[in-house]
This record gives structure tokens, sequence and C-alpha cells, in this order.
């Protein structure tokens, strides 16, 4: 007969009590930690019994999870190895850390519940948060063994006695605290195991529920069916990143994407992880469809220890490029209970953040030498990814100079080294420097991109978010390379050749040009320049020049050009001193001087967007009338 009392091994009276208060906000992950050991129970005595060392029956090792509202308990059951008394004192009773000064010392660097419990030993203490008495009921797999019973009710005060368990296996049965009723309810306890036991490699019962069976024919010979009770088993034991890329079918890639993200859109395709050294990682990463050109849709890859779920934050694992992409990644060699700064400092997870990158680099090449057709028509979804890893990761932008493209406005599609061949004769200025142009706004900035298309330049497409930084990131990479947008000047000052135009206006002329536009503009903000453009170019054009346009849409993006964006729009007024409309002003009278500079102005500024409010509706009437006249 056992019969023992005693103090589990904490140099502390108050441990439970900081358990419950600093861990009370991540609580539920007491049935993770519950189940969890419940697997590893189950997996031992598979294990054992392979090699030979467990000679009897396994029979059913469901884990049974079951809650008896009446009683207000929860129990979590399974087949595994059990424990006997001896047992329950060195893996029970010793918490791992000895004493109450240094676990709160530690504590103050701890940033979530996660991290105390994988520090200190707590996991199966963690159902003290929830319980105000915790009860084990076991029986070892050894022969001969006695059933054991340990109940401690929340202080360091234990009980061992005669358990009355028959069958092998441990039962934890929690008695819910006042404040933990919540998980008597069966809908709670079915999300915390649909989120952390979805995938757990021994089946895990919650439950019932009801199947209709054949049951034989009726008298006219059609099939009878009959309602049954089955068990109810909530998660999938073998998911496919357990599975060998061999035996798996795209249909069965797609089917586990839908079971993931139910109702999403098809991925585009998928990248199978599968490796064992120096590391052990498995894992399946899909990229997906980006809706709106780019949708910010992170914490959608889910990481795993050994099948059970951890975290969807995997900042520090996935690069950061990458945390678009939707999927699992599991590795044993990252703890069930890990840290954020663990993830921070450990070797492996770095390795894995690299190995990630360049697998993910391999497959994009693949397939762009496969079918280079098919990578194009991704390409809108896929170049999100490719810039913003050119960007951020060195390693990854030399893979990626083979696979990333430059796309135009006619929607054709270059590597680097094709685009630079296919400007370079025609795109270089006089003083030998290579101009891409490029616009943000097809639409927009139709004039803009019309006049260089004029002249046979070609405009490249720089319409995602991520375009600003990419851009100021592809200078860095091309050799006497500048990229303008085609707003940013008129589009021979953009690329300025030996052979520019030339005007015959006098200085003084000049000079009565540029104050007639001065008068009308009145826009301290708004610089006018007389300028020598061919006679059928626009007579005047507004733009902002690239550097501060660059600045302030990096402001914007939060680039840490606060300066920039608190400063007015600058704008320079280009004059086309050729254009015959501009030399009409100089013999015109006064006052339909300053209505036709007016009106030049105000054409020039709706092409780019910025007449609005007063002005247009001005602008409107004056058009109005003048056609009236």
């Amino acid at each position: 007969m056992i019969q023992e009392k005693g103090s589990i091994s904490i140099n502390t009276e108050n441990i439970f009590p900081i358990i419950k208060k600093f861990l009370y906000s991540d609580h539920e992950i007491f049935l993770r930690e519950l189940v969890s050991n419940a697997v590893d129970a189950t997996q031992k005595l598979k294990r054992l019994s392979s090699l030979g060392h467990y000679n009897q029956e396994l029979g059913n090792l469901n884990i049974k999870v079951a809650i008896d509202k009446e009683a207000k308990t929860l129990t979590i059951s399974d087949s595994g190895i059990g424990m006997t008394a001896e047992e329950i004192k060195k893996y029970i009773n010793q918490v791992a850390f000895s004493g109450a000064t240094e676990f709160m010392e530690k504590f103050k660097e701890a940033n979530d519940a996660n991290e105390i419990i994988g520090r200190f030993g707590l996991g199966f203490y963690s159902a003290f948060m929830v319980s105000e008495k915790v009860e084990i009921q076991t029986l070892s797999y050894q022969e001969g063994a006695s059933p054991a019973r340990w109940t401690c009710d929340g202080s360091t005060e234990f009980e061992i006695t005669d358990g009355n368990k028959t069958e092998r296996g441990t039962d934890v049965i929690l008695y819910l605290n006042e404040e933990s009723t919540e998980f008597l309810e069966e809908n709670r306890i079915q999300s915390i195991l649909d989120k952390y036991a979805k995938f757990l490699p021994v089946p895990v019962q919650f439950g019932t529920k009801t199947e209709s069976v054949e049951d034989g024919t009726d008298e006219e010979g059609k099939t009878k069916y009959k309602s049954i009770e089955v068990d109810n088993i909530i998660n999938n034991t073998n998911p496919i990143w357990t599975k060998a890329p061999g035996e798996l079918k795209d249909e069965d890639y797609l089917s586990f994407y839908q079971e993931l993200y139910p109702y999403s859109d098809e991925p585009l395709f998928w990248i199978h992880l599968n490796v064992d050294y120096p590391f052990n990682l498995t894992g399946v990463l899909y990229f997906p469809k980006l809706k709106n050109d780019f949708e910010v849709q992170k914490n959608k890859i889910k990481l795993f220890s050994r099948q059970v779920f951890i975290t969807d934050e995997v900042k520090d694992i996935v690069p950061e490029f990458l945390l678009l992409l939707h999927g699992v990644i599991d590795s044993p060699d990252i703890p069930l209970n890990v840290s954020r700064s663990f993830l921070q400092s450990d070797a492996n997870v770095k390795k894995i953040n690299s190995y990630i990158s360049r697998k993910v680099a391999e497959k994009l090449a693949e397939l762009f030498k496969k079918d280079r057709k098919a990578y194009e028509e991704k390409w809108n979804d896929i170049g999100i990814f490719v810039k913003y890893g050119t960007i951020s990761d060195e390693k990854f932008s030399e893979k990626a100079k083979d696979f990333l493209l430059l796309t135009n406005t006619t929607k054709e599609h270059y590597t680097m080294e094709e685009y630079n061949a296919k400007v370079k004769d025609f795109q270089t200025d006089k003083n030998g420097q290579l101009i891409y142009l490029y616009t943000a706004d097809e639409e927009r900035q139709h004039s803009y991109v019309a006049a260089a298309q004029k002249k046979n330049y070609d405009v490249l497409l720089m319409n995602s978010p991520i375009d600003t930084h990419f851009i100021q990131h592809l200078e860095t990479k091309l050799e006497k390379t500048s990229l303008k947008r085609v707003d940013a000047d008129v589009v021979e000052k953009l690329i300025e050749k030996e052979d520019a135009e030339k005007h015959n206006l006098t200085d003084e002329e000049t000079g009565t040009i540029k104050s007639i536009f001065d008068q009308a503009l009145n826009n301290m903000h708004m610089k006018v320049e007389v300028e020598s453009l061919p006679a059928d170019a626009q007579p005047v054009t507004v733009t902002m020049e690239e550097w501060m346009r660059r600045m302030k849409d990096m402001s914007k993006l939060g680039g840490g050009m606060s300066f920039y964006g608190s400063m007015p729009d600058s704008y320079k007024v280009s004059v086309n001193a050729n254009h015959k409309v501009v030399a009409k002003l100089l013999t015109a009278e006064e006052p339909v001087k300053q209505v036709i500079a007016k009106q030049l102005i105000d054409l020039a500024l709706l092409s780019q967007g910025l007449l609005k409010g007063a002005d247009l509706t001005a602008f409107v009437e004056r058009s109005v009338q003048g056609i009236s006249e």
C-alpha cells in the first residue's frame, strides 16, 4: 500500500500563485502541455514495443479529452507508458529550478508564458493556471507495477497513495477553479484542440459524434441506415509534411492548403521542405495569390515541433521577405516552449532561416527555367516576394538576378541583363548614364508615358508598394544607371542628349514669358522654367523632381525621411518655348495673356491629377466660357 505525503522541491511557498498570476494571459496553453505529455508517453510506448521491450498488446492508443460539467473536471487520458510511484516523485515533484529568488530574477526577462514554462520546466504545472486541485491516476507499463495516485491542491504539499487505474496509462484530472469554468465548454476546448492538436501524431479523441451506417435492406430492397455513436477524432495524424514528396500529388498539396485555409484561392505553387542535417526540418510553404497586388497576410505560416503547434509568429525562423507565404514548418530542433530570445539567438534557427531562403531561390529558378511563360503569368504575385527578398537578403539577391523580372508598359518581361541590353543604346544620356524610365501609375501618368514612347523610349511599370524601396536598391546594383519616373521632368530633360532642341527667343522674351507664368501661378512652391522642347510637345508641363518625390514617398512608407514628409510639395513648371501658343503670348493683349497662361497651367495640373477643389471649378467655368464666346 502506498501512502506518502511531502513537499514538492521548489524552495518557495508561493510558486503556484506566481504561475497563476503571471501566466494567466496565456492560460489556454495548459491543454497543449498536457496533451503533448500524453503524446510523448504514447510515443515512448510505441518505441519500446518496436524495440521488443514491451510485448503486450498496444490496444487503443487514442488520447482522450473529457469534460465533466457536474464534477467541474477536465481529464486528459492516455494509454502510454504510465508511471510508478517512484517515477511520479522523480518527474512530477522535482521542478527544474532552485528557488524563488532565481525564478523571479529570470522572470524579469521573460516575455510570455511560453518562455517561462520552457525556461523552468513547468509544462505539467501549467495545469495549476486553471485548477484548484490536480489529480494523477497512473499505471506503468512495467510488469507487476501497481497503480498510483498523486494529488496536489496548488500548495507545495502533495500526496501519493494507491491508485485505482486498472489499465496502462495516465489520467490527469483537473478540478477547475471558479475563474476557469470556460474550460467546461465543449466549444472552448474544441477551439484549443483545433489550434494546438490538429496534426498531432497520435489520435486525439474529444467526445463522440453521430455517423450514419448501412443497416441491411428493407422489403423493397433499398438500403437502410442507422445512426451510431463513434469516437470524435479531432486531428490528422499524418499530414503531408510528414510524407515524402514522391508520395504526393498536386491534389494532395491543394487539399492540405484548403485544410489549413478553408475557402482560400488556390496557391500559385509550393515548396516541400525536407532536411535532416545539420538540423531537422520538414514542412510545406505555399505562394498565395496576393489580392490587390499587395495584401499583407502575415502570420499565416504555422510553426510546429513534432506536429505540436507552437506559434504563427515565425519572424526569426522564416526570412522576413517570405512572411507573406502560407504553410507549415516543423522542426524538433525548436523546443515546444519556445521563447523570442531563443529564436533570435539559436544557431539552428539561423541555419533554418538561410535554408528556407535558399530553397525558395532554387524553386523560383527552377520554375523560371522550366516554363518561363507560366512564370511570367504568375509574376504579378511572385514579384512582391522576389523584390522584397532582393532588397533584404544579399544571398537571395545574388541568386535572384537570374529570375527577377522587369515589366514594361506593354507587359513584356525582361531579366535585368536582358533589359539592360534592350535600352542601353538609345536611353544613355550625353554623360554616359543609362536611364531607366518608369511609371508608378500608367493611367494617371499617361501623357508622360506617351511622350516617352513618342521618342521610342521604353517605360517600366513600378506600381507595387514595395517598388519605392526596390528602385533605390536597383540603382545600387546597376553600374552608371539611374531610374527616373516619367513625370519627374520633361522627357528631354530626363534623358539629355547632345542634339538637344534650341529655341529662338531672346533673353528679354524668355524673361517676359517667365514673368507671365509666375504672375498666373502666384505660387511660391511652383518654379517656372522656359525650356527648349519640340514644337509638338506639350506647351506647359508640371513635374516634381525625382529626388524630392522619392524622399516624400519614403517618408510615407516610414523610411525615416520625416523631414521631407513635412515639407510642402514643390513642382517645376516647364514652359515650352517652341510651342506656337507660347509664342502667341508675346503678342496677346495683357488681360488675355493671364487667361491663356492660367489655362495652360491648369491643363498641365489636370494631367497630373493636381487640379482640385475651387481651382478645378474655376477651370471648368473658364473653359465653358471660352467655348461659348
